[in-house]
Formats: C-alpha cells, sequence, structure tokens
C-alpha cells in the first residue's frame, strides 16, 4: 500500500484506475497501523485490479479535510472515479470486503 505524498499524486491516481482504496488514517492512530497491513494482505490478491494507497491525515490535513475525514481510521472506495464505499471508525473488513466485492465483481465481468 503506497503512502501518498500530496494532493495531486491522490488526483493522477484517480484518473488513471478504475478501482481506488484510500485508507486515511495517522502514525498515532493504533486502529490504522493494525488495519493497514490486513487491508492490503486481504485484498491485494482477492481484488488485483483494486488501487490501494495511505494517506497520513497528521501530515495531509488538507488533503483529509477535503474528502470529509475529521476522524480516524476512514476507508473510501471509488470506482470509476465515483465513491462508491465509505467506512469511518468502527466497521468491519468482512462487510467492507463483501462491500467491494459486489461492484468490483460487475466491473471485471
Amino acid at each position: 500500500m503506497n503512502q501518498l505524498e500530496d494532493q495531486a499524486q491522490l488526483d493522477v491516481i484517480k484518473q488513471n484506475k478504475d478501482a481506488l482504496l484510500i485508507l486515511f488514517g495517522g502514525a498515532h492512530c493504533g486502529v490504522c497501523q493494525t488495519i493497514k497491513p490486513q487491508i492490503y494482505d486481504k485484498f491485494s490478491t482477492k481484488f488485483p485490479d483494486l488501487e490501494m494507497v495511505y494517506i497520513d491525515c497528521e501530515q495531509l490535513q488538507e488533503t483529509c479535510a477535503q474528502h470529509g475525514v475529521f476522524s480516524l481510521p476512514v476507508v473510501q472506495v471509488f470506482f470509476m472515479g465515483q465513491k462508491f464505499i465509505e467506512k469511518v471508525r468502527g466497521f468491519s473488513l468482512l462487510e467492507l470486503e463483501q462491500e467491494i466485492n459486489k461492484t468490483y465483481e460487475k466491473m471485471n465481468s
């Protein structure tokens, strides 16, 4: 999972990738640091076309605010540039996987 350094990087990825998962987190967010490798390990094999990126909201506060992220962790999933899924704070990775799978299968069929 690549860590983004600025909004411009995110804009390029949104334009060039049909499926994108963004994890908004922070270095001092224990939950964020715990789920980051779990999301990557679980989803990178199952959804090979899903680009996954991490944004550290402690470093990129303005980018996080532009995306309506004011608490952590937040996962946003985009398909064809449109936000389809948003999970905030307490959420199940299994539920997230099932929701991604519904749209991902339609997109790749």
